[in-house]
């Protein structure tokens, strides 16, 4: 049984993604990008589902925080 997975952040599209799932690599959180676009096909499907970066739950809040602290960081 593979573990149970929440999705920790939406984004408008797949860059911005990315860039979080790097945040989470960089520490070492495995995650995935799920997006609803029949395959990258249709990109304006990102309007109506958003891109979602999801990680393991036992991961959820660890990962929550560091993207919040990078966002922090930014401002």
């Amino acid at each position: 049984m593979s573990p149970s997975t929440t999705v920790v952040r939406t984004f408008a599209n797949e860059l911005e993604a990315q860039l979080a799932q790097a945040v989470l690599d960089a520490h070492g959180i495995p995650s995935a990008v799920v997006r609803d676009d029949a395959g990258g096909a249709m990109p304006w499907l990102h309007f109506l589902h958003p891109v979602r970066l999801v990680v393991r739950d036992d991961d959820a809040a660890e990962a929550a925080r560091l993207l919040d602290e990078d966002v922090e960081a930014d401002s």
